[in-house]
């Protein structure tokens, strides 16, 4: 037996509502069972209750025993003063409020049926809780929960957007830079690229925007990469502008050994991206301008359909030559980089602005984009559940992360229709 689950059997009612009484035998008539209140306080706030026919409106908070409204502190804790009903599996000693009034308690008749689903899910060892479950699962009602969990992803990332958009003074197109940065370092080098982007401010890359080089001189420069020594010569022309450029904006390079090399594939090296990067800067001027603009997903592909310049060509590090090829973006990353930066930034902006086509096209294009393979997709194809495309990819990441991971099975919306559902 969990909080949790008596949290979820209050939320849905799922309780015989004839003749309710709380434990001094006063009649209990549940009007409202309220909303879950998921930071500090009791469980649920804007509750209403009828006891022996007067209305009371407050909170409400659900425990196992009684006495847990003692371990937990709560008779010194304030918040707790306007609680209206005190629920519980067992009671176990009464309680009273600080002024010393007793708070109704109501005691839990708990469905066997409801409590057998509940351990069955809850006892599954498997990294899905809910995996012997999920064919019996009608297919309309688990799209509609992928619906809400990318939404709801979309706008738990959207925070960490819109706070940064307002240390950059409502700058859009430093903020995408920014993110857009981190991102192209993916899992292994996304800490320096977020550092190297919030160290060189696009403003001073723009003022550059016509030359490659400078562009490149300014990036592998702050990134530490010139500050060895090196014989080549395309290196020693980087390293003296990026000291012109140094000083004329006052920079601070990185430590060059922040990046991280070791068991990567050199077309994942962090120089090769620096110079990926370089070429989407040199490419789109106002890049976040573009993507606003541009609804066609073919045209917006093609902003991150970039080739490096020639140097590049034949190195993936500076000074060790090897084979010409032409080191494009893959359209695996320029995927990624669709869905965990232009995706993220439509939803973004439609939020900020109140302006639901943006956040439109933002769903619109992952339905466009392959699904991801990851470590996390592949344990849901191997439950049977196969992501078509980003949509539901992310919606399936979402879930896992959030509810199969945490234990949240009463939480999620599948978790709570195995529990109610009248097949087993």
């Amino acid at each position: 037996m969990t909080e949790s689950f008596l949290q979820f059997l209050w939320q849905q009612q799922l309780i015989k509502k004839d003749n309710l009484l709380t434990v001094r035998g006063e009649k209990l008539e549940i009007v409202a069972s309220g909303q879950r209140n998921t930071n500090s306080g009791p469980d649920f706030t804007n509750s209403k209750i009828k006891i022996d026919g007067r209305l009371w409106a407050g909170t409400v908070e659900i425990h196992i025993k009684s006495s847990d409204w003692i371990k937990h502190n709560h008779s010194i804790d304030r918040a707790y003063d306007n609680v209206i009903l005190h629920v519980v599996a067992e009671h176990d000693v009464e309680i009273v409020r600080a002024s010393g009034e007793v708070i109704p308690t109501f005691v839990f008749e708990i469905d066997k049926k409801l409590f057998d689903n509940y351990m069955r899910l809850i006892t599954n060892k498997g990294p899905i809780p809910c995996a012997d479950f999920l064919p019996e699962i009608d297919n309309f009602y688990i799209k509609h929960w992928q619906n809400r969990l990318v939404v709801d992803r979309l706008r738990r990332k959207s925070e960490e957007v819109l706070a940064q958009l307002k240390q950059n003074e409502n700058s859009w197109e430093e903020t995408f830079y920014q993110f857009l940065g981190k991102n192209f370092g993916f899992k292994q080098n996304a800490l320096p690229f977020d550092l190297l982007t919030k160290s060189l401010p696009l403003k001073a890359i723009d003022k550059q925007k016509d030359s490659i080089f400078q562009i490149e001189a300014m990036l592998f420069g702050q990134a530490g990469f010139l500050d060895d020594d090196c014989n080549d010569k395309y290196f020693q022309l980087l390293m003296r502008e990026y000291l012109f450029l140094k000083s004329k904006y006052s920079l601070t390079p990185l430590r060059k050994h922040l990046w991280k090399f070791m068991r990567m594939r050199p077309t994942n090296f962090p120089t090769l991206r620096i110079a990926q990067f370089s070429a989407i800067l040199f490419k789109n001027y106002h890049l976040f301008s573009k993507i606003i603009e541009t609804k066609d997903v073919k045209i917006l592909k093609t902003l991150f359909e970039v080739s490096t310049s020639e140097y590049w060509e034949t190195h993936f590090t500076f000074g060790k030559e090897s084979k010409k090829t032409t080191k494009n973006i893959g359209n695996l990353s320029i995927d990624i980089l669709l869905i965990n930066t232009v995706v993220l930034f439509l939803f973004s902006y439609g939020e900020e602005t109140q302006q639901e086509e943006y956040k439109e096209r933002a769903l619109e294009l992952l339905e466009s984009i392959k699904s991801e393979k990851n470590n996390i997709i592949e344990k849901w194809s191997g439950v049977g559940v196969i992501c078509n495309n980003a949509f539901e990819s992310q919606a399936q990441i979402e879930l896992f992360n959030e509810y199969c991971s945490k234990g949240k099975c009463v939480e999620c919306n599948i978790g709570a229709k195995i529990i109610v559902n009248e097949y087993f």
